[in-house]
Formats: C-alpha cells, sequence, structure tokens
C-alpha cells in the first residue's frame, strides 16, 4: 500500500470537494503532487462539448500539433513510390512500401499511431478500409495524411501533431505530454489543444461550445478546470 505524505493527504481531502473548479496551471501542479508511480505518467485533457456528432454539421474533427510535443516515439507508415518513399525515410519514417507494406498490414501489422500515403496510392490503400478505419489510421485529405509532401506529414507527425475526434457523446479526449514534462510544457500543449477544438467548432453548434474540461494523469484523478478561465473558453 502506498504512504501518502502530508501533503499528498491534504491535497487528497481537497479532492473531496467535487465541486471545486481549477486553474490549469494549479490542476497540473495538483496531478504532480499527487503522483506516487515511478513511471512516468501520461496526461490527458478531456472536453464535453455542446455538439451531437451523429449529424454531419457538428462534427468535430482535425489536426493540432503540441508545441511541446506528446513525449511518445510515434511509428508511422507511408504508402509511397520512388523519390516520395525516399523522402519518407529520410524524415523519419518507421516504414515505407506500396503493395508489400499493404501485404504487411493485411497480415496484422498494424503497430502505427499514423499512415500516411501519397494521392496516387490511395487506391491501393483503400483496400485497408476495413482495417485501418475502426483503428482511425486511414489515411485522409482533410487531415494532411493523404499528401504529395509526405516529408512534412512525416517530420509533424514525429514532433507532436495529433488527430482529434469528438465521440458520440460529444467528448473529445487526447494525450497532452508526460507528468515529467514542466508545468510551462504542459501548459503550452493544453492552450494549444483547447484552441484547435475552438477553432473547429461546427456551424452546426448550438448553445454553449466548450461546456466542461477535464485534466487526469495515467493514475490519478480528474480534476474540473474552470473554462472560463481557459483561452476561448
Amino acid at each position: 500500500m502506498v504512504k501518502l505524505s502530508k501533503k499528498q493527504k491534504s491535497l487528497a481531502e481537497k479532492l473531496g470537494d467535487n465541486q471545486k473548479l481549477y486553474g490549469v496551471d494549479e490542476a497540473i501542479q495538483t496531478l504532480k503532487d499527487l503522483s506516487t508511480t515511478k513511471f512516468d505518467e501520461s496526461i490527458e485533457i478531456a472536453l464535453n462539448l455542446g455538439v451531437d456528432p451523429r449529424h454531419a454539421d457538428q462534427m468535430v474533427r482535425g489536426m493540432v500539433t503540441l508545441p511541446s510535443g506528446t513525449g511518445k516515439d510515434v511509428k508511422v507508415a507511408v504508402f509511397a513510390r520512388g523519390d516520395k518513399a525516399e523522402a519518407a525515410l529520410a524524415a523519419g519514417a518507421d516504414k515505407v512500401g506500396a503493395e508489400d507494406l499493404l501485404e504487411d498490414m493485411q497480415n496484422g501489422n498494424l503497430d502505427y499511431g499514423r499512415v500516411i500515403a501519397t494521392p496516387d496510392l490511395m487506391g491501393l490503400v483503400g483496400r485497408l478500409g476495413k482495417v485501418l478505419g475502426p483503428k482511425g489510421l486511414m489515411p485522409n485529405p482533410k487531415l494532411g495524411t493523404v499528401t504529395p509532401n509526405v516529408a512534412d506529414a512525416v517530420k509533424a507527425a514525429k514532433s507532436g501533431q495529433i488527430e482529434f475526434r469528438v465521440e458520440k457523446a460529444g467528448i473529445i479526449h487526447g494525450g497532452i505530454g508526460k507528468l515529467s514534462f514542466s508545468n510551462e510544457a504542459l501548459k503550452a500543449n493544453v492552450d494549444a489543444f483547447v484552441d484547435a477544438i475552438v477553432k473547429a467548432k461546427p456551424a452546426g453548434a448550438k448553445g454553449k461550445y466548450l461546456r466542461k474540461i477535464a485534466l487526469s494523469s495515467s493514475m490519478g484523478p480528474g480534476l474540473k478546470i474552470d473554462v472560463a478561465e481557459v483561452h476561448g473558453g
């Protein structure tokens, strides 16, 4: 059983107040103060939006580059040939190919965080729709993962670009870094994530758009954030 320090006990008692709203800086520091794990926990943000994603004009989806990175090594696969394939490898892609990559994925090798393709190979990639679709890995021109400039797409994926997509209940969540990041780095990632969600507000959204925001760590509690304090709130 983990023994809590006096400071952690005091913080735990404060957490008993479920109505407490935190500023982002206070929430980040509280999660750090409460951590008792020996591994570097991930920090996640969750936003409850005033949208119904069952309606096409209320879908919220896009990409955001986190200025402080994610703290994770993203494995990237690229469908490309010739010079484009060479450019993707030079940019740091983990696997590049065409028919050979298709066959490899059909055999169940799907341990990737991002799949990118040149436009001319989308006919080939389309055969993987039932495999990549459910995992959210299907290349999409709107997300910049179908592009002739595969090198830039690979670099973006490796440097902290993440995808966000609203779920059925109107919730979006995403990893915004590690507990070992500085408070300033985590705050910058929170600001960038929220800003991207605000900019992606769909035309069909009615009423209050940003309803609730929470920050949590892998093993820690979820802390409610004062929406009015957050940029765009």
